[in-house]
């Protein structure tokens, strides 16, 4: 089978200022992350995506970069960098780092001579406008941090965009030579060997030239209409593509690309089209949130989840590429969010694996997912500490709220919740991660109990090791990466099942996402049931089944479901 590798593979996120602290400085580092390759051969992950580690002020945690080709003094240097891709390499894990190229910061050379003079060749590598008629903003857009996305420059007399922070001044994709540097600079890093990288924002690029007011009644935040997949994005991509990724051998893509149609995702994903390999699916993240409101939530469904996963499978599968996603350094981790509680916990955390490993896409893996890791609150706003969320606490008591109410949205859905440091052991009161206080505090010990690595790689029962096994599955299974879906019961409240068939070989997954036991009545849908189905896998089996013992079990089985229960039959 000649397909891309990265259609087989599992990949695993890490933000590096919370995996592994090895200096004692509270801050995860390169060679804490050397020091834990181990597991990560133990899990089985074939792809680390590595989150920035390049020189930064650290305005937004290294996507606010002032120098592409130097390391951040705080995750170590160059050397330490070359080591970890090394060490990486030598065990069959490949790297892609996080390429941030929408914006850079305003302390990027580049920024810094584009201030100094409006005649200086830099000054048009980023977006600038004069006041509208009333002498304010050139237009009605807003960041993510719901403040204008334009800043003064008042020597000058004109403003800036930043889609993000003001300290994170957009870059113009217009502009031939800019895109030329940092064409240079990608090629640089895959000089190195690197394995390919994870595009920040990357739909963000190309804006309307004509920069318009957003409509009155535009979705949060108000501009989105003219800045994601703007006229040029796809000439862009092709070019990049053209003069970097085609240069080098099996070089993986990877594109954050809010806000698409499925139509969309085929054109920047279909391999004929030479733009990226994979665009993240974020439909998955988003349930349980409510669109109009960045800090509200909403009641959810599991049609939601067979919704989403149906029309990835039929508007991409097979025709481009894309990778499944329920936690990650930028949103609140599904554990205990969506389900998962109490005596369940455990129960729910293999689910989820299982759902996550056995739909159409690649499979996703956010640091701490592995050993169920819930979401993290803190018990003060002093204890966050991303800028959106210090931000929006104090526009909420501007509105109104009480102190209690906005900490109480943020705890739900700051992204600080799913930042807090890997729990290594219990060594110390800092889980194993650092020797000193971390730079955001670790969930109390009693929350901890039962989650540490420590406890669960060595542990056949464990989250971590249902994880492996799924991982182990993949690698030895063509259907869990090229099988066709079919969807069972899409009426069903809280059963979502499905079939998954490749060459001569069926599948049936079956998971009740429900806190409670749930009969089945199988009896409208159209499968050919066989007499007899061999138990691949379960997330109630005592010591978890090793993947090549095969046992019968018949369809008794199949019509009640216990709380939050998972199974997986060859057909």
């Amino acid at each position: 089978m000649n397909a891309p590798s990265w259609k087989e593979s599992v990949i695993y996120q890490i933000y590096p200022q919370s995996f592994k602290d090895s200096n004692g400085d509270g801050w995860g580092d390169l060679q804490g992350i050397i020091s834990k390759i181990d597991y990560l051969v133990k899990l089985g992950v074939d792809i680390v995506w590595l989150g920035p580690v390049c020189e930064s002020p650290m305005v937004d945690n290294g996507y606010d970069i002032s120098d592409y080709q130097q390391i951040h003094p705080r995750y170590g240097t160059m050397e330490d960098f070359e080591q970890l891709l090394a060490k990486l390499h030598e065990n069959g894990i490949k790297l892609i780092m996080d390429l941030v190229i929408n914006h850079t910061s305003d302390e990027h050379p580049w920024f810094q001579q584009a201030i100094s003079s409006k005649d200086s060749p830099y000054r048009d590598y980023y977006i600038w406008k004069e006041p509208g008629a009333d002498g304010q903003e050139p237009n009605n857009w807003k960041s993510f941090l719901n403040e204008s996305a334009w800043t003064y420059d008042e020597p000058s007399g004109e403003y800036y965009l930043h889609l993000f922070d003001r300290k994170q001044p957009d870059l113009n994709w217009d502009n031939a030579h800019m895109r030329q540097e940092l064409y240079t600079m990608i090629r640089w890093w895959l000089d190195k060997g690197i394995d390919g990288f994870r595009l920040d924002a990357i739909n963000m690029i190309s804006k309307d030239p004509q920069l318009p007011d957003a409509p009155a009644d535009a979705p949060h935040p108000p501009g989105q209409e003219f800045y994601k997949n703007g006229p040029h994005i796809h000439e862009y991509l092709q070019e990049m593509h053209e003069q970097t990724f085609s240069r080098y051998p099996d070089v993986i893509t990877l594109g954050e690309a809010p806000s698409v149609t499925m139509n969309e995702v085929v054109r920047y994903t279909a391999p004929e089209r030479h733009e990226m390999d994979m665009v993240l699916a974020m439909d998955l993240i988003r349930i349980g949130k409510d669109p109009k409101d960045a800090w509200g939530s909403q009641e959810w469904s599991i049609r939601e989840l067979k919704k989403s996963v149906s029309d990835w499978y039929a508007g991409v599968f097979g025709k481009g590429g894309y990778a499944l996603y329920l936690s990650t350094h930028d949103h609140p981790r599904i554990m205990p969010d969506l389900l998962g509680a109490d005596e369940h916990e455990i129960t729910a955390a293999k689910l989820i694996a299982t759902f996550l490993h056995t739909i159409p896409g690649t499979p996703l893996i956010y640091q701490g997912e592995e050993l169920g890791l819930g979401n993290t609150t803190y018990n003060q706003i002093e204890d966050y500490r991303d800028a959106g969320t210090l931000a929006y606490y104090e526009q909420a008591l501007r509105e109104g709220l009480s102190s209690e109410q906005a900490l109480a949205r943020i705890h739900r859905r700051s992204r600080d919740g799913a930042r807090s440091p890997m729990p290594w052991d219990d060594s110390n009161e800092y889980a194993g991660f650092s020797t000193v206080e971390p730079w955001i505090h670790l969930p109390p010990a009693a929350k901890l109990e039962g989650k540490r690595v420590s406890e669960q790689e060595n542990h056949p029962d464990s989250v971590f090791y249902y994880y492996r096994q799924l991982i182990q599955m993949r690698k030895q299974n063509p259907m869990m990466s090229y099988g066709s879906f079919q969807l069972l019961l899409p009426e069903h409240e809280e059963i979502f099942a499905f079939t998954r068939e490749w060459e001569d070989e069926k599948w049936l997954v079956v998971l009740n996402f429900a806190d409670h036991e749930v009969n089945i009545d199988w009896s409208g849908e159209e499968v050919e049931w066989a007499d007899h189905m061999i138990k691949l896998h379960g997330n109630y089996t005592k010591f978890s089944r090793p993947v090549d013992r095969e046992d019968e079990h018949t369809m008794a089985e199949l019509q009640q479901l216990r709380p939050y229960e998972a199974l997986i039959y060859r057909m």
